[in-house]
């Protein structure tokens, strides 16, 4: 249990850190000094340099020619495609629009387990993701800050989707490697090997960046889109993909909107209603439900149990 409650807590952390950062690369990529290309650009070469120097205080792995091409797939889909089709499509899409479809990544990470790992569609984790989900989206649809007159695009929704899709796909198909490696082993080579696949689609758009007119202001969101919202949380995630189901990780993703709802009301740009205090309940009841529903093994383990058990009654009546 301790190991869960590790796990728990981990993407509890990471979530909390993503809400934050969807409003704070909203207003980097408003500015227009920066354009989301070379956000992209700056935070995986920032953290690929953050983690590598964290490297140096970890024991180092031994890495097979199978770790590596495996490393390539995972940095692909968990953080190349993932990182720059979110960015893109945050540029050309509304906050209320984006947040909506991150919404459904426990849904597509909770079709995909079912079809690759085999985890069943118990009726706790359908019954649970739709808690969830219905108390994000009444959240986002009364919240002031999300719901804002901005542009959007079909084609910004699609990458938003993609976006999801991809960070599903990653927690899936690499649970079991991710639980072979240390975390910083495996996201110095990720981080690496994603700068190398964005570089040639972003270089051109960092040259063009004038440095000298940034602000203060626009560098400290910048740090922390790439120390809290990607080193940190990339650091985390590992820790949750050892120790929690893909569908259980993905819920906390319902998380980020009451985050974003709660700053805003901090700075009072959205107002305190029953109604947040209502979707909040429903996303807490979601995450809890899953949780509670049985995995693959723990199903198997019943029947054979069950199975034990009768084959045990049967010896005793002859």
């Amino acid at each position: 249990m301790k190991g869960v409650s590790k796990g728990h807590i981990a993407i509890l952390v990471v979530n909390i850190i993503f809400g934050l950062n969807i409003p704070i690369a909203k207003s980097v990529l408003g500015n227009g000094a920066i354009d989301p290309l070379s956000l992209t650009y700056f935070r995986v070469v920032g953290a690929t340099l953050v983690f590598w120097f964290a490297s140096l205080f970890v024991k180092s792995e031994k890495l097979s020619k199978k770790d590596f091409l495996l490393l390539f797939l995972a940095s692909f889909f968990g953080i190349a495609l993932n990182q720059t089709s979110f960015i893109v499509g945050l540029k050309t899409t509304s906050p209320i629009d984006a947040s909506l479809i991150i919404t459904l990544t426990p849904i597509i990470t909770m079709l995909i387990s079912a079809a690759y790992l085999k985890e069943p569609i118990t009726l706790k984790k359908v019954v649970g993701v739709l808690i969830g989900c219905t108390g994000a989206v009444i959240l986002i649809l009364n919240s002031k800050y999300l719901n804002v007159s901005d542009s959007r695009t079909w084609m910004g929704n699609i990458l938003c989707l993609l976006s999801c899709l991809s960070y599903a796909c990653y927690l899936v198909f690499f649970r079991d490697f991710i639980k072979t490696k240390h975390p910083i082993t495996l996201m110095k080579w990720m981080f690496l090997i994603s700068a190398f696949l964005i570089t040639p689609l972003s270089i051109s758009k960092v040259q063009t960046v004038d440095f000298s007119n940034i602000e203060i202001s626009l560098y400290l969101k910048i740090f922390y889109v790439v120390l809290m919202a990607t080193f940190l949380t990339y650091l985390l995630i590992p820790i949750g993909q050892k120790k929690l189901r893909p569908t259980t990780l993905t819920m906390y993703n319902y998380l980020q909107p009451i985050i974003a709802a709660v700053v805003a009301i901090v700075l009072i740009q959205d107002s305190f209603g029953w109604e947040k205090v209502f979707s909040a309940l429903l996303v807490f009841i979601g995450v809890y439900v899953v949780t509670q529903s049985k995995s693959r093994q723990q199903i198997e383990e019943e029947k054979l149990n069950k199975q034990k058990n009768l084959q045990e009654k049967l010896n005793k009546n002859q």
